[in-house]
């Protein structure tokens, strides 16, 4: 398993301690991690050529390698949202290419009862997996929040050789990401990771509770135990979406959070 940070540009600090994916480049290179994602639509100075290929350049220096550049997704609303959705796919699919990354990222959303309005959705993450094939590059379905049957549901129905999955440690349906840190006690979300990791090329690690430099809110020990069990072998990358639950700055935060997957991986 290799270990990597999102620049999610998402920090809590003000003013801001992790400030431009430069910022969070260096912040990786510091931590000798194996990798860096992104997300399409915030950080970058801008999406021309040049100026990502420079993004591109200095992680090849540093070591990095890019895991994937984080789209939208969540194919819910009128035709018009959808193809706007769809139009932000292409973009990150065209940012992606240039960086080098080999896959983007699009999330599920809440699982859809009207039989309908699943079929609309899957059209759409068949666009988004065509669309990418345009560029030799894979789309990972996010459980964002999801139950372990939704993104299986979604997998199969949408008969895409390159879809893939980003198991999302925190976001699941009953998460306690979802209750400010309670866990619903009716919902197994460690039994959706185990239902779906066997499908999984990436894992974003959330980390929410870090001060003491163990995360409160997930069970980091039983998730690598997880995917372990599981032979992955892929990326486990460090999101963090503790805003206000941290006393530590975004910078620590985040070196607190590699040291703790470090040590049980």
């Amino acid at each position: 398993m290799k270990i990597g940070i999102y620049a999610s540009m998402f920090g809590k600090d003000d003013p801001p301690t992790l400030e431009s994916i430069e910022s969070y480049i260096e912040l990786a290179y510091a931590l000798k991690v194996d990798l860096i994602d992104f997300r399409g639509n915030r950080g970058f100075e801008s999406t021309d050529r040049s100026y990502l290929t420079d993004v591109k350049i200095q992680c090849l220096r540093y070591g990095l390698s890019i895991g994937y550049v984080a789209s939208g997704g969540h194919f819910v609303g009128t035709d018009t949202e959808l193809e706007e959705k769809l139009a932000q796919v292409r973009a990150d699919v065209d940012v992606a290419e240039i960086l080098g990354a080999p896959m983007i990222r699009v999330f599920c959303g809440t699982p859809l009862e009207d039989p309908k309005e699943q079929a609309r959705e899957i059209r759409s993450f068949q666009q988004a997996c065509d669309i990418a094939a345009e560029k030799s590059i894979a789309v990972g379905l996010q459980n964002h929040p999801s139950t372990g049957d939704d993104v299986l549901r979604i997998l199969e129905q949408t008969e895409r050789d390159n879809f893939t999955h980003i198991l999302d440690t925190g976001q699941w349906v009953g998460s306690p990401a979802r209750n400010q840190g309670i866990p619903d006690p009716e919902i197994d979300t460690y039994g959706f990771m185990e239902q779906t990791v066997s499908h999984a090329s990436h894992v974003r690690a959330k980390f929410y509770k870090i001060d003491s430099g163990k995360e409160e809110w997930l069970d980091y020990v039983r998730i690598v135990d997880i995917l372990k069990a599981a032979d992955f072998n892929g990326p486990v990358s460090v999101v963090f979406e503790g805003k206000d639950v941290n006393d530590c700055d975004d910078t620590q935060v985040m070196t607190r959070a590699v040291a703790h997957l470090r040590e049980l991986i």
